[in-house]
């Protein structure tokens, strides 16, 4: 009996070992279970329970509402587009055939104390040694000059005694063909300022004389005659000794469209003059005008300067004209002027500014005679449209007239 109880008890103790060994076993093979918590920064149930137990809290972070998903694009709406520079406006200057006709009150009116005076002389009932006289002075205080008075009043005195002319309208006659003959009717005063398509060039023009003359007054306002007639014109600022010459050049070439060519303030002259005629060759204008600086006639280091210009811009192209400008109210001291610069450069016409403003129009004569070149172009007024080419005919018709528009019919 006893030993039934002994193997009884081994056997509870060989089961009660083996199930111990069985669930130690499956411990080992299951992974610990984390307990589940809430989401980072919001309570859970029984946080407060843990703290009392002395569980270490769990830091939180508040990381805000989530973000929202970013808007689709909106499309970027055209943007207008840019408005076009207006095109610049350009004036139109007045047509230059027939523009002395129309200043021909204007010459007449400041030239018409010439007229009446001799007018007057040949009225007379006897025309003697003193009337002739007389009449040769009136001639020589218009600025005529020596040699064509003597030339004029000799002629004029034969043809009034072979002719027997008495009467006011023979004498006016024959006074008006004696100053159309002393004025030059037959001289060519074309302008050479066409463009050379035979050498693919443009014409060049230089523009000389002494201070306050209207140089550059000038220039633009024959930049007006060409562009009236329907060239391209470029424009060369070579008075770089002011630069008001150049500004004052720059606003005449905008005004009508030309291109004006300029370089800084007291350079070289005849580097812009060189600039200016290739631009001219370039863009293939008609004409390239050059405005020179004044120059004294007495300095002659300066007229050694225009005499280089000349020659720096012939390597790039002939020169085809040279103007000189004289102030018609010098009177004879214009005649030392033109004499210096013929022997600088080689003059092929004149122009006569402010020929309004005196009554000394002889000069027109005198300087054609000194120089042998004729009078091309004069000035008649401060307008911009002032500038016309020199016409005889209308010339002695305004020395000729009482002061009104000699065009008119005479009662």
């Amino acid at each position: 009996m006893e030993t039934v109880v002994v193997v009884a008890t081994i056997a509870v103790l060989a089961v009660a070992l083996l199930v111990g060994l069985l669930v130690s076993s499956r411990r080992r093979e299951a992974p610990p279970v984390a307990p589940a918590r809430p989401p980072a920064g919001r309570p859970g149930v029984g946080d407060e329970e843990a703290d009392k137990r002395g569980s270490t809290p769990t830091a939180t972070v508040d990381l805000g509402a989530p973000p929202e998903a970013p808007a689709p694009p909106v499309p970027a709406e055209p943007l207008p587009p840019a408005p076009e520079a207006p095109a610049p406006t350009f004036e139109i200057p007045a047509p230059a055939a027939g523009r002395l006709t129309r200043l021909r009150t204007r010459l007449a009116r400041s030239q018409s104390t010439l007229g009446r005076g001799l007018l007057t002389l040949l009225s007379r009932d006897k025309l003697d040694d003193e009337t002739w006289e007389e009449i040769e002075e009136v001639l020589l205080t218009a600025d005529v000059g020596v040699a064509p008075t003597q030339e004029l009043v000799e002629r004029l005195r034969t043809r009034v005694k072979v002719l027997g002319a008495t009467d006011a309208a023979a004498l006016r006659g024959l006074l008006r063909e004696e100053l159309l003959a002393l004025v030059g009717a037959d001289l060519d005063r074309t302008l050479h300022t066409d463009r050379r398509a035979a050498e693919q060039r443009p014409a060049v023009v230089l523009v000389v004389g002494v201070n306050g003359t209207g140089k550059t007054t000038t220039t633009g306002k024959l930049a007006r005659v060409l562009i009236a007639e329907g060239q391209t014109v470029v424009l060369g600022a070579a008075d770089t000794f002011r630069a008001a010459a150049a500004d004052q050049l720059e606003t005449w070439g905008e005004r009508v469209g030309a291109v004006v060519v300029r370089g800084p303030e007291g350079g070289d002259p005849a580097s812009v003059a060189f600039d200016a005629v290739r631009e001219g060759i370039e863009l293939e204008a008609d004409t390239v005008v050059i405005d020179t600086a004044g120059r004294l006639h007495t300095k002659v280091g300066l007229m050694d300067e225009l005499d280089k210009v000349k020659r720096v811009v012939e390597k790039q192209a002939p020169v085809d004209e040279v103007l000189l400008v004289i102030d018609a109210t010098t009177g004879q001291n214009g005649m030392v002027q033109a004499r210096v610069f013929a022997e600088v450069v080689n003059i092929t016409g004149i122009v006569l500014t402010k020929l309004d403003g005196t009554a000394k129009g002889g000069i027109v004569v005198a300087v054609q005679r000194e120089l042998g070149v004729p009078v091309k172009l004069v000035g008649l007024g401060e307008g911009p449209d002032d500038l016309a080419p020199f016409e005889p005919e209308a010339f002695v018709d305004a020395l000729l007239s009482d002061g009104q528009d000699p065009t008119s019919p005479r009662s």
